[in-house]
């Protein structure tokens, strides 16, 4: 154990020893404060979230009255406005008055850069293994009396290492940035949302801690795709792009075929686990266990291809 141990240091130490790592830190730090300077110097994009003040209750009324009134005009919004409407309904009647723009709502907004996330650790899970035949440095790794296994699980862990900690990096740099731009009250206020038809209610941190672990299962299963790519055929460059360009056309993926009954079975049309917590299901009879059970196939079969090629793989030409 203590073996494997040192093999994800060595790994870790080697990724943070490029330059290119901490420029990916960079790009992500500048994307996430740019974006808070521009929602600060821009109350437009959070007028429409402002606190409402001691006459919440009757704000909210009025806005209702609107609301019924426009639906009534235009039966296109009817939908929307309804909801709207019974979110604000739920309000009044629990007491739960609506805050305003501020750290909480930052963090969440800064959930999209999850992606961005996806796409650095990608390329760094392309590299894991490509690289080291690349530069001829496989040979040197594998006449350690260390199993080849062992090698692979160290490089993957390394991988899945870098990612959370990105995605830590993410969630603390917004809550930061944050709290200086918009302010912060505590990590208790309520959050409403809609679960299905149902309007729920959950602590904000609890919350957003949430909704990131749950976006972060797309991240990792395209990580470990790149890295079967690069285990398979050796080639960086093909993995990164393979596993982009998936990652991009996934939700285009699923609703060309969402009218197949097979449909549900693409890996794409799984890896949101967010729709069963606050939303609906992009199929219609997807449920959160069978998404997870699917992930779990598609997660083996990509580490056992990976074993596969990598532990059979001839290095004496290389």
């Amino acid at each position: 154990m203590s073996n494997f141990i040192q093999l994800v240091k060595n790994e870790q130490m080697k990724t943070y020893s490029q330059i290119a790592t901490w420029v990916m830190y960079i790009v992500l730090a500048i994307f996430i404060i740019g974006f808070g300077v521009v929602m600060k110097v821009d109350q437009t994009m959070t007028d429409d979230q402002q606190a409402s003040g001691d006459n919440w209750k009757q704000e909210l009324k009025a806005e209702n009255e609107q609301l019924q009134k426009e639906a009534a005009e235009q039966e296109f919004v009817a939908p929307i406005n309804e909801k709207q409407i019974t979110m604000n309904e739920y309000r009044i009647e629990n007491n739960v008055e609506p805050d305003g723009y501020d750290v909480w709502n930052f963090v969440q907004d800064n959930r999209a850069n999850i992606s961005i996330i996806s796409l650095l650790t990608i390329i760094i899970a392309a590299g894991m293994i490509a690289n080291e035949f690349k530069w001829g440095s496989i040979k040197l790794l594998l006449i350690r009396p260390i199993s080849r296994t062992k090698i692979l699980a160290s490089k993957y862990v390394s991988v899945l290492v870098f990612a959370m900690t990105m995605l830590l990096f993410l969630y603390v740099l917004s809550f930061l940035t944050g709290s200086v731009l918009f302010g912060f009250e505590n990590f208790m206020e309520p959050y409403l949302y809609w679960k299905g038809e149902e309007i729920q209610q959950a602590a904000i941190f609890q919350f957003t801690l949430s909704q990131y672990l749950l976006s972060s299962v797309n991240l990792i299963m395209m990580a470990t795709f790149a890295f079967m790519i690069s285990a398979i055929f050796r080639n960086s460059s093909l993995a990164i792009g393979i596993a982009i360009f998936l990652m991009m056309s996934g939700n285009a993926i699923v609703g060309f075929f969402s009218s197949k009954e097979w449909a549900k079975f693409i890996l794409f049309a799984n890896t949101n686990l967010n729709q069963f917590f606050t939303g609906t299901p992009v199929i219609s009879d997807l449920t959160l266990t069978f998404s997870v059970s699917i992930l779990v196939v598609y997660l083996v079969l990509f580490l056992g291809l990976s074993w596969f090629f990598f532990s059979k793989r001839d290095i004496t030409n290389v």
